[in-house]
């Protein structure tokens, strides 16, 4: 098992593992419909998204904790 010191690396990649599998599922159905090639077009479109979404998420969690912290009260 990983090591609970690695949480931040650990959460951010399965938080943009999901949500760039779900996003860009939707986002290829919507440009291009269910043609029949989707899931290859969505596969790409994952991986792409999936190398933007990680250090993304690694870059601006720190600031989304901030603005939570600011938002809700004790």
């Amino acid at each position: 098992m990983i090591h609970r010191k690695h949480h931040k690396f650990v959460f951010s990649f399965f938080m943009a593992l999901l949500m760039s599998c779900v996003m860009s599922l939707i986002i290829s159905i919507f440009n291009v419909g269910f043609v029949d090639n989707i899931i290859s077009i969505w596969l790409k479109a994952w991986a792409v998204a999936f190398v933007f979404a990680f250090p993304t998420i690694i870059i601006i969690s720190p600031l989304v904790h901030k603005l939570v912290n600011i938002v809700l009260k004790d």
